[in-house]
């Protein structure tokens, strides 16, 4: 039984490697929601605010920045 030449390609290599990157991705991007969403809220807290105005603001900031960086990423490979 003849083997299969072994890929030189680094992506057919390892591809668990993808798998860890964008998993990584992931929980960058819920850690850093959850960050801001906890922040913003003791922010209204700390204000005594009706509407939750710091919480909303931070989510959204953080998720632009991070989709961004993370398009940037993908872009780079």
């Amino acid at each position: 039984m003849e083997q299969e030449p072994i890929p030189t390609d680094p992506k057919e290599q390892q591809p668990s490697n993808a798998y860890l990157r964008y998993g990584g991705f992931a929980f960058q991007l819920l850690g850093g929601i959850g960050i801001g969403a906890w922040v913003g809220y003791r922010i209204d807290r700390f204000l005594d605010l009706k509407f939750p105005l710091f919480l909303l603001l931070f989510i959204v900031l953080i998720l632009s920045g991070m989709l961004y960086q993370i398009s940037k990423k993908l872009n780079q490979e």
